[in-house]
């Protein structure tokens, strides 16, 4: 068993690198856990959206 994590600022992006992971890998998908947090600096809104997938 093993395990990937992903971390990303956009939405699209985490997408796009899970897609690209799994299309070049190929690997037995046993789990996906997926998190967002925000944070705000000065007026800024700033997101972090990760994912850890557990695969053979």
């Amino acid at each position: 068993m093993k395990v990937k994590v992903f971390d990303e600022s956009h939405e699209k992006d985490l997408e796009k690198a899970i897609n690209e992971f799994i299309e070049e890998n190929e690997p037995e998908i046993i789990d996906i856990h997926f998190a967002v947090s925000n944070s705000m600096f000065a007026e800024e809104q700033i997101f972090c959206f990760s994912a850890l997938i557990v695969y053979r």
